[in-house]
């Protein structure tokens, strides 16, 4: 019995003799799969091969980044928020080998794992097993569990508290269940929102965006932008952590969302209807 892992999102599965035939998670048209096909892998063999490792980066006091290398999969990294109550890992990768458990202890554990959006499950049973965490996502999105476990708590409704004062948020958007993170302590005590992609930041680091899917270039509807916007402005943030480890925005966050979403509604309203012939 295996536990296979997609190639191209990086979800693990529940145990079994034969491959998957597919990953619903890469068939749904928010992803896809790639030109070669499905593929799948296995911890014990990312282990075994020698390729692969994790770098563990200080973003600033009490937030801590883990992603690996070569990038695998989406390659998001994991962030890890400090704190005297216990520490939250937000997000969650593939990859987990002796070494990073050993660093991550280092730095005191992990008290609860809290995802963003099913992209980003990607090994959580390991992770959370391996720290005995609890996992925190959203109700809205539990059909997308492909490896189903007693550490999971779905929770429902708007927000939901955690340890150090952190607050999750479902924001929908991406997927109904979309959740961003704020940490009040974040920032300097100005405060940080941990977005993973469902607010994205974007090459210009001034900005962000909102998308139903990335890797297809499907927009989302303005209505449900204007719904996002109002649903996290009345928290106060000056710094965005995005997906990956140059996704920040440093300064002036709160504004960029809300100047984002305005631009992004704004954009789709004066879009001309097409023509009927």
């Amino acid at each position: 019995m295996q536990h296979w892992i997609c190639v191209t999102c990086g979800t693990q599965f529940a145990a079994s003799n034969e491959k998957p035939d597919s990953c619903p998670i890469c068939l749904d048209q928010r992803q896809y799969v790639g030109p070669q096909g499905q593929q799948w892998t296995t911890l014990e063999e990312m282990r075994g091969s020698g390729e692969y490792s994790n770098t563990i980066k200080q973003h600033e006091p009490d937030l801590v980044g883990i992603g690996t290398t070569p990038k695998f999969a989406i390659g998001q990294r994991g962030l890890l928020v400090r704190s005297e109550q216990g520490n939250v890992l937000w997000d969650c990768i593939t990859y987990l080998d002796d070494e990073t458990y050993a660093a991550v202890k280092e730095l005191g554990g992990i008290s609860a794992i809290a995802i963003s959006h099913p992209h980003y499950y990607s090994c959580m049973i390991e992770w959370s097993q391996r720290f005995n965490a609890p996992i925190y996502l959203h109700a809205d999105d539990q059909q997308w569990v492909m490896r189903p476990d007693e550490h999971i708590v779905f929770w429902t409704g708007e927000t939901h508290q955690l340890p150090g004062d952190i607050t999750l948020v479902r924001l929908g958007g991406h997927f109904p269940g979309g959740t961003v993170l704020h940490w009040p302590q974040g920032a300097d005590g100005k405060g940080a929102l941990l977005s993973g992609d469902i607010i994205t930041v974007v090459a210009d680091r001034r900005w962000v965006s909102f998308m139903y899917s990335y890797p297809n270039l499907i927009p989302l509807p303005a209505a449900e932008v204007a719904r996002m916007r109002d649903t996290i402005k009345p928290y106060a943030f000056d710094r965005i952590y995005g997906a990956w480890f140059d996704t920040i925005v440093h300064e002036d966050a709160h504004n960029a969302v809300m100047r984002s979403a305005n631009r992004y509604i704004e954009a789709l309203q004066t879009i001309l209807p097409i023509q009927q012939g």
